[in-house]
């Protein structure tokens, strides 16, 4: 989660953000439909991994997220 915190942190320019398994989007001022789409990049980037456009949809908050990465990276 630390890492994740960092991608938020840089892609939304706020070293102040604080993140659980259950932020949300809409309760982060600066995380829109474009921003939304930098944090998945930096997320692949940042893991060396792909996400498919389904899975992206299928998320509804920060944990889901974090639990997609996880399952990409041991092999799932």
């Amino acid at each position: 989660m630390q890492t994740i915190d960092g991608v938020f942190r840089d892609v939304l320019d706020n070293g102040d953000i604080r993140l659980d398994e259950g932020t949300t989007a809409a309760e982060v001022a600066e995380w829109d439909s474009l921003t939304h789409i930098q944090l998945v990049v930096a997320v692949e980037r940042t893991f060396g991994i792909r996400f498919a456009s389904k899975e992206i949809r299928s998320w509804a908050n920060v944990g889901e997220m974090v639990d997609a990465v996880a399952a990409k990276l041991s092999g799932r």
